[in-house]
């Protein structure tokens, strides 16, 4: 956080909630209200070969380093960018004979910075990391367990010639990571691949219906002068107007699930009770319950019976997907939406669960006709339930954009595009690689729309022979990696 943008904020004591943020001015849609660099980061154990470590790109071709083997870079620059924190972590490794879980690695980078900073505030930050909540005295057994585990393993890859830390310090790192460690995702935003540390958002307290979200920016090292290189960062965006002296908030889970869900939700995993309007009043909750009315209503019973098919199908569906049977899964979807779609309501979180999935997998196997009409539901049903600059709303929109233009369905495409679009300028703002993706497949679903509006028959030909010249555009892997919080929960 620069000088200025610290000038932005307050910090201030929550009622009810703690430490809060506030702002000192007037903000509007789309403001970047802060920007801020990781504390520390570290790849999933499952990609550390995959992403670069510096920048959490995925890419095919990565750098190793020489030294370790272990971490994985874009290219030098973000090699020699990453020295500083991984020059430690490289000689343990080597001496340790192998990396840590990433949950240790974490540990050790934020201890590695601590030794060389001190444990008090550094540049840039209104919190220093050993002032953030830790909830350690909230663990239960399990919990516990595990973090006796974690402390043994950190001991063990732990430098005997580095600071040596308490152990009440080091299970309160622990502690810090269980409750505020931040997803970081890949550079399409489509997958999870990293979790970090960013002292300044843990301070943003949570409202189911925020005033504020959080994207995560992978940085821009292209450029051939470095003075036009950005780093990786996460940006703290407003949603809609915010007036000074209002306090800031983010959403820590998804809002697809009932008040109860979530609540238990944020309990479990960052131990408060919520108390906002949005859970208190149970607004939307008779939206994402909803059945079918009229003459033909569902008995309660029926209701019941087809919600605990669509449970039971969804965990055979996850189960399809981690081992790659999508042929499987979409047998599965459509069983599941000939129960629901005479008992469930258009925006029941049960089916729009089911056609979120069926339109993902099923664009993935080229079936892009009924992909659209089940993507097209999906949207339809989220467009009810979601705040109208909603992050995964936006995602959710592009990509059944994308998916009627595959299906040549180029009006309905070309309209979910620009919609998408104008979400995604205030979430994730112009000049995000996502924004910039977008904003091509807008100009180019929009000379498509005019040609077809001019001549529908001639558009048809030409695109048939278009795509008869190029090779067909692959849909990415569905993949159950994407996270629906903001922050990472420990597997």
């Amino acid at each position: 956080m620069t000088p200025g943008e610290m000038e932005m904020v307050e910090v201030f004591a929550s009622e009810g909630k703690g430490r809060g943020l506030k702002a000192a001015k007037e903000f509007w849609a789309g403001d970047v209200i802060f920007a801020e660099p990781a504390y520390a980061a570290v790849v999933f154990d499952s990609l550390t070969h995959l992403v670069c470590h510096t920048c959490f790109k995925r890419q095919e071709k990565l750098h190793r380093c020489g030294q370790c083997k272990f971490a994985h870079y874009c290219d030098r620059t973000c090699q020699k960018d990453a020295w500083l924190n991984h020059k430690h972590e490289c000689s343990a490794v080597k001496v340790h004979g192998k990396a840590p879980n990433e949950n240790i690695r974490l540990a050790a980078r934020i201890m590695w910075r601590t030794e060389r900073e001190g444990g008090g505030l550094t540049e840039g930050c209104l919190v220093s990391i050993d002032d953030l909540q830790n909830h350690v005295e909230n663990f239960g057994e399990e919990e516990k367990k595990e973090l006796r585990a974690d402390v043994e393993s950190f001991l063990n890859f732990w430098p005997a010639q580095s600071q040596q830390f308490g152990m009440q310090y080091i299970s309160h790192i622990f502690g810090v990571i269980n409750c505020n460690g931040f997803t970081l995702s890949d550079q399409r935003g489509l997958q999870a691949v990293g979790v970090g540390i960013f002292p300044n958002l843990c301070l943003v307290n949570h409202d189911c219906w925020p005033n504020c979200t959080v994207i995560f920016n992978n940085g821009n090292h292209e450029a051939v002068r470095s003075m036009f290189h950005t780093q990786m960062r996460i940006e703290l965006r407003a949603l809609g107007k915010i007036s000074p002296g209002e306090e800031l908030t983010v959403s820590y889970v998804d809002f697809l699930n009932v008040s109860e869900e979530r609540r238990q939700q944020l309990q479990k995993q960052y131990y408060f009770d919520c108390t906002c309007e949005h859970c208190q009043k149970g607004i939307k909750d008779d939206l994402m319950l909803a059945v079918k009315e009229g003459e033909n209503k569902p008995s309660q019973d029926v209701v019941k019976e087809v919600l605990q098919f669509s449970k039971d199908t969804l965990e055979k569906i996850n189960k399809a997907r981690s081992e790659g049977v999508y042929h499987e899964v979409v047998k599965l979807c459509r069983e599941c939406l000939k129960k629901q779609e005479l008992v469930l309501g258009d925006t029941n979180i049960y089916l729009l669960r089911i056609l979120s999935i069926a339109s993902e997998v099923l664009s993935y196997l080229q079936m892009f006709e009924e992909a659209a009409g089940y993507a097209k539901r999906m949207v339809d049903g989220y467009m009810k339930i979601y705040h109208p600059n909603n992050a995964q709303l936006g995602m959710a929109v592009m990509r059944a954009g994308v998916t009627h233009w595959h299906a040549s369905l180029i009006e309905a495409g070309h309209g979910m595009i620009c919609k998408a679009y104008a979400i995604l300028l205030v979430t994730h703002g112009p000049t995000h690689p996502i924004t910039k993706d977008l904003e091509v497949m807008r100009v180019q679903s929009e000379m498509e729309l005019r040609m077809f509006q001019q001549n529908e028959f001639m558009y048809y030909k030409m695109r048939e022979a278009a795509l008869k010249n190029q090779k067909i555009q692959v849909m990415p892997e569905p993949t159950n990696e994407a996270s629906s919080g903001l922050f990472h929960t420990k597997q």
